[in-house]
């Protein structure tokens, strides 16, 4: 592949992202669903922007059961692996609504809930703080907005690294990352993907994407403008920084 951008980065290693992100879903599923069964809204969708494969629906039913959850994905890629995982479990057949789009896709009156896990860095600097003005004029009260902040924060070089190793039947999958900056507040990914049989590569993939990189005390400021209060939850290794409107009762710190 070339280093030209795609409109859908994912279109290429949607066959294998999720198996690829499997381990790190390990704490952060949990994590998740410790956040979520805290708020304080009793009612309302959740709302789940960059749902991906849908490993964090699979969360969000643990935490909220019988909330309905709007899953907005906008690759067609990763949307073929989230609606077989929606499909083939009878509860999330009924509760999950699967909506092609972005961060700016409609979202149902008196969301309860927003996650936006793996996928802030996507959206440039004047689409952030539209997210949180949004997320504050749409929560219902007592309602968050949950995402992870995870480095690099500032525009840096990142050296090649294996990020993860799956092995199914006799192939061994292999994903690398790597990162340069791009602009004042921007780095470009570069993913790549080998599919291994007995140390042999067979196939595999590369793509490449831009990122947006911030302090988390730049998102707190930004999110303060539109009048939310960010805080920590969890494993300060996750990164989870729970949002909600000044002035209301926080939930339990985890």
């Amino acid at each position: 592949m070339s280093g030209t951008v795609t409109s859908d980065p994912y279109e290429r290693s949607a066959e294998y992202l999720d198996i690829m992100i499997a381990a790190a879903w390990e704490p952060l599923a949990p994590a998740l669903a410790d956040v979520l069964s805290r708020v304080r809204a009793v009612d309302g969708a959740v709302v789940d922007l960059g749902a991906g494969s849908g490993r964090g629906v699979r969360a969000i039913r643990d935490a909220l059961p019988q909330a309905p959850v709007f899953a907005v994905e906008p690759s067609a890629a990763m949307r073929a692996v989230l609606l077989a995982r929606v499909y083939e479990d009878d509860e999330l057949r009924g509760r999950v609504t699967v909506v092609p789009g972005d961060a700016a896709a409609e979202w149902p009156d008196g969301v309860r809930a927003v996650v936006a896990l793996n996928m802030i860095g996507h959206l440039p600097p004047g689409r952030r703080r539209e997210l949180w003005e949004r997320a504050a004029r749409h929560l219902a009260p007592g309602g968050l907005l949950v995402f992870n902040a995870t480095g690099p924060f500032v525009p840096v070089e990142v050296e090649r690294v294996r990020m993860a190793g799956v092995v199914i039947g006799e192939m061994e999958y292999e994903g690398w990352a790597a990162a340069r900056p791009t602009g004042a507040d921007e780095i470009t990914w570069r993913m790549e993907y080998d599919v291994l049989h007995r140390g042999r590569r067979l196939t595999g993939a590369s793509v490449e994407y831009r990122w947006w990189v911030a302090e988390v005390d730049v998102l707190a400021g930004e999110a303060a403008e539109a009048g939310l209060v960010l805080r920590r939850a969890g494993d300060p290794s996750l990164g989870l920084c729970v949002l909600e409107r000044a002035g209301e009762p926080t939930s339990v710190s985890s």
